[in-house]
């Protein structure tokens, strides 16, 4: 059978289509009536689709707004697990970065662009804001003139073509458009000589960037090969004219990312590590629960392609049978095939008539906005639906120093309520959420902190005596939870439990605090445990998601 006579999967095709549209948008603004206008599907598609993607935990629905959920990020992730990508490498980008003082980025080709899949910007007022996903022109960025030595003839034509149409992106044209991680506005200069720029780039081994994307930005790059000396990704950094000429960057930066591409070369090279598992779904367990849950608004061939889409991250190297493919999601071989031509023929797939692989492209499905997500912006959804279960206010904190420093918090609309702000800071000792993360602690550095600020009694429960902290302190990291009946204030009580990173770690503290009056304390700690140990899931579910391939900031 020939590609060409492979029917496409209608609502893949429009699913992909909504999750296009609301990619860009800045979130919660973007309503189900403006994707109608946005992709020219009747609203009771849209609808359709929006329920399908809500049940699959892609899109949250508030009300009338519409979400992107950081569980998307499983359709980007399964592009960068294919490409090679691994958390090692993300992790020395980081490392790079501040040992540069720079912001670091590695970016791949997709078609005549340039795509991000890390990044680690510096903190600064005045910082580079590109994150994992966004697409740049090769004309203005200094990966552009590395990949585009691998052109052909029809590549190259097609570049022109682009670049000299009417209503192309140049100079003295706004090309935030076409590429949204521009900024708006006419470039800083006329259309650059792409042409020479990858002649010297080709003579010297790398590759500058002088303002080309707006001014003041100015970036070097160099090629990262794989073994058969093509070039796989490009490794930049990027700078101000504030702090470095363009020569002066590339004479200051080049020894070092030379000699990480060397090593970006060879981590690569190596075989992959095994794939993670980001979600125990496939069609058949997503369907059951759907037909009960929507009924037939439930859109069975939209998740059907999205479960192939996620199973294509195990195509590593050259790619992955169609038989593969089809017993990964459970799906016949003929569907699976009808959804990979689909997933092709909207530029997501590849295949060599055999095996098939993702294309960096699949980042544009919401990858680069979510991947700008901090910790907090990631629990505050999950804190808002805890509160509105219980009617009592909820936390997150991370430990900063022997403080507690609360990061996110959904607060309960009662006459009489926890007045805490984000940024509060409080004894860890005397607080739920601090014998939580303490008890995460090894044992020395657990003593340490507490021996750093010895224990007062702040009210007449206080536990204070040494011994008898360290017996709460190993009770909370056998039991996975935490209480505080009174001791930080009269009348506050609290139960806690951790929250914790892909390598079990604890790095964050999840609570629900409310008044001493309301029964006795075990009584409340058994009616708020599972509905916290839930809510502690869930945000780990997404932290684990979101920080796969991506540094997430815990504050």
């Amino acid at each position: 059978m020939s590609d060409e006579s492979v029917e496409s999967v209608r609502p893949l095709e429009r699913g992909l289509a909504v999750l296009r549209a609301l990619a860009p948008a800045e979130p919660g603004r973007l309503r189900a009536g403006d994707l109608v206008r946005a992709t020219g599907l009747a609203r009771s598609t849209v609808d359709r689709v929006v329920a399908t993607l809500a049940h699959l935990g892609y899109v949250r629905v508030r009300g009338q707004e519409l979400h992107l959920t950081p569980r998307l990020m499983e359709l980007g992730n399964a592009y960068l697990a294919a490409s090679g990508l691994t958390g090692e490498v993300a992790a020395r980008t980081a490392r790079l970065a501040d040992e540069l003082d720079e912001s670091v980025s590695l970016a791949v080709p997709d078609g005549d662009g340039v795509r991000f899949v890390t990044q680690a910007a510096r903190r600064r007022a005045m910082s580079v804001a590109f994150r994992i996903g966004d697409l740049l022109p090769p004309e203005r960025c200094a990966p552009g003139a590395l990949f585009a030595q691998g052109w052909d003839e029809a590549r190259w034509a097609a570049w022109r073509a682009r670049t000299a149409a009417p209503d192309a992106p140049t100079a003295t044209r706004d090309a935030s458009a076409a590429y949204p991680a521009l900024p708006p506005g006419p470039a800083p200069h006329a259309l650059p000589d792409l042409a020479g720029r990858v002649a010297r780039s080709r003579e010297t081994g790398w590759a500058l960037d002088d303002q080309l994307i707006e001014p003041g930005l100015i970036a070097v790059a160099v090629p990262v090969r794989d073994g058969a000396g093509r070039i796989r990704y490009a490794l930049s950094a990027v700078s101000h004219t504030s702090r470095h000429t363009a020569d002066g960057l590339a004479d200051a930066m080049l020894p070092r990312l030379r000699a990480e591409a060397a090593r970006l070369a060879r981590l690569s090279a190596a075989p992959p590590p095994p794939p993670a598992e980001e979600s125990a779904r496939t069609p058949a367990t997503d369907a059951a629960a759907a037909k009960a849950d929507l009924g037939p608004g439930f859109l069975q061939s939209l998740a059907r392609g999205l479960a192939v889409l996620r199973a294509l991250g195990e195509a590593r190297g050259e790619g992955l049978a169609l038989t593969a493919l089809a017993a990964a999601t459970e799906l016949p071989r003929a569907t699976a095939r009808r959804c990979l031509h689909t997933l092709e023929r909207a530029g997501y797939a590849a295949h060599d008539g055999r095996l098939y692989r993702p294309l960096p492209r699949i980042l544009e499905l919401g990858h680069a906005p979510l991947s700008g997500l901090t910790f907090a912006e990631i629990a505050e959804p999950h804190l808002r639906s805890l509160t509105d279960r219980v009617r009592q206010s909820a936390s997150v904190t991370v430990l900063d120093g022997t403080d507690i420093r609360y990061v996110a918090r959904a607060a309960a609309a009662r006459v009489m309520s926890v007045h805490i702000t984000v940024g509060t800071r409080l004894p860890a000792y005397a607080t739920a959420m601090g014998r939580v993360l303490l008890a995460g602690l090894p044992g020395p550095e657990r003593a340490r902190l507490l021996a750093a600020a010895p224990p007062r009694a702040l009210t007449a429960r206080t536990v204070t005596e040494t011994g008898a902290l360290a017996r709460l302190l190993d009770r909370a990291a056998a039991d996975g939870h935490a209480t505080a009946d009174q001791e930080l204030e009269e009348g506050l009580r609290s139960v806690a439990v951790p929250v914790r990173d892909a390598r079990g770690r604890v790095v964050a503290a999840l609570n629900v605090a409310q008044h001493a009056g309301s029964g006795p304390l075990a009584e409340a700690r058994d009616a708020l445990l599972p509905v916290l140990r839930e809510t502690a899931a869930a945000i780990e579910t997404d932290l684990h998601t979101a920080a796969r391939f991506n540094a997430v900031r815990l504050s």
